[in-house]
């Protein structure tokens, strides 16, 4: 491992970081192997969905895959953002990388959909981590904004090259091999990221360390009881409507949070240090971070079932479909670290980058299996342009308005807003598809004197039908219905699916809209300066 120089521009900081170019180029590359770590796992996974669901007969588990991740995820990154700060991110990012590709491992080999959520549940820790501990030392690696920005291109293409392999990959592994292919890929990228973090990057460390009964743990725990008890509640809404399980989530929820927030008044290094919410424009960038999150997360995981599922397309071709929602994320978010930083208001490209993803739901919602692929192709392109504007300005323009003594923990608090907003909406959509669709083919069911056939039909693998041999299974699953009424009863369970799926992202759609009023509520963004406090 090289020996970096001491840096003097913070008194508060034992900062060691690299004396030359190749050795910041040396450092950026470990923190971009670690990106596209995470990167691959979200979109590989994603396509490979329908597939592994309907292999593991859990489609009442399909936002589980998803929800589970996000939810260990959004619970670790404030707890380690705030642990990197004393102690240095390196050590954590490795035990990160650690966890991660074990899990990973732990996902290809499940072989029941209850394993393969509790092993999501420990990648997602190891997820959170890496997104607490990584991207936070880009900050500390360049105070300057704009250098950060420009050495941020590094990232973006890092994200560039998994996103825009990542759908076709798991495509690809998922059609040709095994879903459980699609879980392994990441052992090889984890080992080749330990390594390049283990000798490159840099010991980062706050020299105020607080005493072992300062760390906030309380914090954490109710953090963790009011975002579970939450995420549980709208999993089970659905299903049991206001029953005694449900109203007693909601009310541990809630209780949880006022917890919460009067104890992080009380003690001196809270977890959510209550000033950043104090702070103006903070709080509207978080909510705005909570809103991406819906919309990213809504695509990501509810595309794949709508061209798979709904549309009937294999798992490769939807893939390529949905590359460009990736791809033009990537695009998008080198463009915007070269042109925000020439606008004189640059919180503008906040506004256009909401513009572009509304279009992209409304593209999405007016689909039908007569669009033609390049129209598909397009509202993907323009959900990656906008989420390429948005997603990188909000950790910059945040970083801007915060003391840089909280700058671990706001860029922290960043992705744990954009995961509870992925969490909340993966659920809530996914509860809204799961109850659509199975009242839509009951209903349909029960017209045609059918309703013998329900729980054949909350199978998705019915809905995931493409060669000849799925044509065989299905006959052998219908036994004693006609070819004629079971080409009729497809089509109508497809349609019951494609209308739930479209509803579910129209929720995602209005959602977007709160965040015209919220960008209006920020304070025109300088990038020609340090963030506050910068020097002390």
């Amino acid at each position: 491992m090289f020996k970096p120089e001491k840096n003097s521009a913070s008194s508060s900081m034992t900062t060691t970081l690299p004396a030359t170019f190749k050795k910041y180029l040396l450092a950026m590359s470990g923190i971009a192997f670690v990106a596209v770590l995470i990167a691959f796992d979200q979109t590989v996974v994603s396509t490979a969905l329908p597939t592994i669901v309907a292999e593991l007969k859990g489609l009442e588990f399909y936002s589980w895959v998803a929800t589970a991740y996000l939810l260990t995820s959004v619970v670790t990154v404030p707890i380690f953002a705030r642990l990197g700060d004393y102690f240095g991110r390196r050590i954590f990012t490795l035990w990160a990388i650690v966890v991660f590709t074990s899990a990973s491992a732990l996902c290809g080999y499940a072989d029941s959909i209850l394993f393969l959520v509790l092993a999501r549940a420990v990648q997602g820790i190891g997820g959170g981590m890496l997104s607490a501990t990584a991207f936070a030392s880009i900050a500390d690696l360049f105070p300057d904004t704009r250098k950060r920005l420009q050495w941020a291109v590094i990232i973006s293409s890092s994200f560039g090259i998994a996103n825009a392999l990542g759908p076709s990959i798991g495509g690809l592994l998922t059609h040709y091999y095994s879903w459980r292919a699609v879980f392994y890929v990441n052992l090889p990228v984890g080992i080749l990221s330990f390594c390049l973090v283990w000798v490159f990057m840099p010991v980062i460390r706050n020299n105020k360390t607080p005493q072992h009964n300062q760390l906030d743990w309380r914090g954490a725990i109710l953090l963790s009881l009011a975002l579970g008890s939450l995420q549980l509640f709208i999993e089970f809404i659905p299903a049991h409507d206001i029953s005694i399980t449900t109203l007693l989530l909601i009310t541990i929820s809630v209780f949880s949070f006022y917890g919460l927030f009067y104890w992080e008044k009380k003690i001196q290094d809270p977890i959510l240090p209550l000033q950043l919410f104090y702070t103006k424009g903070v709080i509207e960038i978080f909510y705005l971070a909570l809103l991406l999150g819906v919309v990213m997360f809504a695509l990501l995981f509810y595309m794949p079932l709508l061209l798979q599922a709904g549309f009937n397309m294999a798992a490769h071709e939807a893939g390529i479909l949905i590359t460009p929602l990736v791809v033009c994320m990537t695009f998008a978010s080198i463009i915007n670290s070269r042109s925000v930083v020439k606008m004189k208001i640059p919180n503008h490209m906040l506004i256009l980058g909401f513009v572009l993803l509304v279009s992209a739901c409304t593209g999405v919602i007016l689909t039908t299996p007569h669009t033609s692929h390049l129209a598909i192709l397009s509202y993907m392109a323009l959900g990656g342009l906008g989420l390429g504007f948005v997603s990188p300005n909000l950790s910059i323009f945040v970083q801007q308005l915060i003391e840089r003594k909280n700058l671990g923990i706001a860029t922290g608090l960043i992705q744990s807003f954009r995961l509870i907003g992925g969490m909340l909406g993966t659920g809530i959509i996914g509860s809204i598809i799961n109850h659509l669709y199975k009242h839509k083919i009951t209903k349909a069911l029960q017209i045609e004197h059918l309703e013998l056939w329900l729980p054949k039909f909350l199978d998705p693998k019915v809905l995931l039908t493409k060669t000849h041999g799925d044509a065989a299974f299905l006959q052998q699953t219908f036994a004693g219905i006609s070819h004629k009424n079971l080409d009729l009863l497809m089509t109508t369970a497809r349609e019951a699916l494609i209308d739930s799926v479209q509803i579910g992202i129209s929720f995602a759609a209005v959602i977007i809209l709160l965040a015209f009023y919220l960008i209006q509520r920020i304070p025109v963004i300088s990038l020609d300066k340090l963030p506050e406090n910068a020097s002390k």
